[in-house]
């Protein structure tokens, strides 16, 4: 007999997850002929490479850049961040914010703290599939939300509450992955309203919220109710993602755990990359790369968005962001955007069907398309071959 069929199995939480599309599309990036609105990927054309390289000197001047270091994070990067929170109008001290390896694994570190396997969490239809995986793997059973024009359908929300009594409720407030659309002053007022008469947790994800082209900013969740919402935070869209910095605004009846939590899966994030961080930080190199970033990646939404009408078939609808990094696309009924991206492929373009970003229930016509890494040429050529690959198809 064979030794593997000795061996225990992976556990069933484990085997309950599924790979992501999304990542695996990442491969195509490497064929410089693919012209790929699949990852979510900051442009690298704007990443501030000089003003890091300094920050980064600056951090290796002395030993303790590169020393064992606190599980909550650098003083100086939470200093930052909470003071950016209350400049926002969200009243936050250095001792809320506890800085992970990025937002994912704030989400993670929250599933495992907040949830047992059995318990009900709540997302939007569609939702962030990374965030589904996350739940998936602490054994969560995963309840979507229809959403309306606005944000989250609160009727539903009300009717699933009662019958469901979640745990939590994950949302992206802002700039939605994978739509790009946000929830209105009403409907952040009212989902937090029903938080709060059901007594579950929100955890708000707001990763693009600084990429702003157009609009009135909008409050964090956790303004209305502070004490229901936990706010989960990301420097990797607008300074780089493979710093993997990202934060947990933590309340005190959990913030404990969390940190205990943090500890148990890698006792910190990486000391000279929070060092280096502050450092670019406190000098005022954010306020310099968003003003950059900002105005190019507007210049690409638009251009996707002039571009979208004689990409996608007649009768197809599409979302139009104030923010953020994506559009989301629906085609008329009958077609399948998983079916329709080997097409797109063959013709050396690719984008992420929609059908993973559902919890339950997919729409096979959806699609999510990045508008981010590209200059505007780029990306009216990418959908001038997703177009031929219709007429192929």
């Amino acid at each position: 007999m064979p030794v593997a069929a000795l061996l225990p199995r992976p556990s069933r939480r484990s085997g309950g997850t599924t790979r992501s599309p999304v990542r695996d599309l990442l491969a195509l990036t490497e064929n410089p002929d693919v012209i790929s609105f699949a990852g979510g990927l900051p442009a690298p054309e704007l990443f501030d490479l000089d003003g890091l390289r300094r920050s980064f000197d600056a951090a290796l001047r002395a030993p303790a850049g590169l020393q064992y270091s606190t599980s909550e994070g650098n003083p100086a990067l939470r200093e930052f961040i909470a003071d950016r929170y209350t400049a926002h109008g969200l009243t936050t001290t250095r001792d809320e914010i506890l800085v992970t390896t990025g937002s994912q694994q704030a989400l993670s570190l929250l599933a495992t703290t907040l949830l047992d396997p059995g318990d009900t969490v709540f997302v939007e239809r569609p939702s962030y599939l990374a965030a589904l995986q996350a739940f998936t793997l602490a054994g969560a059973r995963i309840v979507s939300v229809p959403m309306v024009a606005g944000g989250v359908d609160l009727d539903a929300l009300g009717a699933l509450a009662e019958q469901h009594r979640p745990k939590l409720m994950y949302t992206v407030p802002t700039f939605q992955n994978p739509t790009g659309t946000s929830l209105d002053v009403a409907n952040r007022d009212g989902l937090v309203a029903l938080a709060t008469a059901h007594g579950f947790r929100i955890v708000e994800d707001e990763p693009y919220r600084e990429l702003r082209y157009s609009g009135d900013p909008l409050p964090y969740l956790a303004s209305f109710a502070a004490e229901h919402v936990v706010t989960v935070g990301s420097f990797s869209k607008v300074l780089a993602p493979g710093l993997r910095l990202g934060w947990i605004r933590t309340r005190g009846d959990i913030h404990s755990t969390v940190v205990v939590t943090k500890q148990a899966a890698d006792l910190h994030t990486s000391t000279v990359d929070q060092a280096a961080a502050a450092h670019y930080l406190t000098s005022g190199g954010l306020e310099t790369a968003l003003d950059r970033i900002r105005a190019a990646y507007g210049e690409r939404r638009d251009a996707m968005l002039a571009a979208l009408p004689d990409a996608l078939p007649a009768g197809s609808s599409w979302s139009t962001p104030h923010g953020g990094m994506f559009v989301w696309a629906a085609m008329p009924s009958g077609y399948d955007s998983t079916r329709q991206l080997s097409a797109a492929i063959e013709h050396s373009v690719a984008f992420v069907p929609g059908a993973p970003f559902y919890a339950e229930h997919p729409d096979p016509a959806t699609m999510r398309l990045s508008f981010t890494t590209y200059e505007p040429s780029t990306i009216r050529e990418g959908l001038r071959r997703l177009e031929r690959s219709f007429a192929r198809s």
